[in-house]
């Protein structure tokens, strides 16, 4: 109807539509429908551009899933359907993962520590199981050799460390790294690693054994065993080093520590954890432990056990 008066400017509006039998409030009403964007429409347009902002602080690496829980933690409430409707239409997607290559190298006269975990990668608190394991970046400079300790409480990134060499040094220098920064109570700690030479090394095995840490290993050429570290790599390769090429090792160590410290243990949530971060489960955790410790009233009176 609009497009029937507005090829014929010269006749007027109202002429129009008296010929057309058309009430002039209702030819007004649809022309301020069609100058003005529907509210269904406006709202898309703001949501989209939170949805933009969600996926830019992520690096580009969240899909819907992980979108929708940002706007949910942001008291932005809407449907999962319609994030990923607006998603697909702004051309934003998350980041898959690919398999991981093994580089296990395994000495064949070395001593191999029993399977603790087999395959149970859960913990009930902070420090009662660690998963390690090494993996190769390359660049231009040459590879450059990550290794890292994750929690399986919490999935945090305990340590990591990297070096031009994959030898017994690089994962001694984690783990005494992970020490430093955590508190393990003697005995209480599972350090679960493959069968890779460094971690069967005297000096690996010497130290797990001052520091009280009982050292568990899977079987040969299974990644199962130590999935949990594995899957710290699928996600390290993906969101970090898949769409980057590294001149030297100082440029691919500043991006790990920029990924790693800046975002992964920080910031990025996870469907496990109830969508919070390593570090916010971890300090909910302690939140809970806290409050529900007994209050001692009389200081000179121990408090009573729960």
């Amino acid at each position: 109807m609009t497009a029937l008066v507005d090829e014929h400017p010269h006749l007027g509006v109202e002429p129009v539509l008296r010929e057309l039998n058309i009430p002039s409030s209702t030819y007004y009403r649809w022309r301020q429908a069609e100058t003005r964007p529907c509210e269904r429409r406006r709202q898309d347009a703001e949501l989209t551009g939170r949805i933009r902002q969600v996926h830019e602080d992520s690096q580009g690496t969240y899909g819907s899933p992980r979108v929708h829980a940002v706007l949910k933690r942001n008291g932005i409430h809407v449907g999962r359907k319609r994030v990923e409707r607006l998603m697909r239409e702004a051309g934003l997607a998350g980041i898959s993962p690919r398999r991981p290559k093994g580089f296990t190298r395994r000495n064949p006269d070395a001593d191999l520590a029993p399977d603790l975990v087999r395959r149970d990668f859960t913990a009930s608190a902070p420090n009662r199981l660690w998963v390690t394991d090494l993996t190769m970046i390359a660049t231009q400079e040459g590879p450059l050799w990550l290794s890292a300790i994750r929690d399986a409480f919490s999935r945090r990134v305990v340590a990591w460390e990297t070096s031009a060499h994959a030898d017994a040094d690089l994962v001694l220098s984690c783990l005494e790294y992970a020490l430093a920064s955590r508190e393990v109570t003697p005995g209480e700690l599972v350090h679960h690693a493959d069968h890779g030479c460094q971690y069967t090394s005297i000096k690996m095995t010497t130290r797990l054994v001052r520091a009280g840490i009982q050292a568990s290993m899977g079987s040969v050429g299974d990644s199962f065993d130590n999935a949990l570290a594995e899957n710290l790599w699928s996600t390290v390769k993906t969101e970090c080093i898949r769409r980057r090429t590294f001149t030297t090792r100082a440029e691919a160590n500043l991006a790990l520590f920029e990924y790693i410290d800046g975002f992964y243990n920080s910031r990025r949530i996870q469907k496990r954890l109830g969508y919070l971060s390593p570090i916010e489960f971890e300090e909910k955790h302690y939140a809970n432990q806290a409050a529900a410790e007994p209050v001692n009233l009389n200081p000179r009176q121990p408090a009573l056990a729960s």
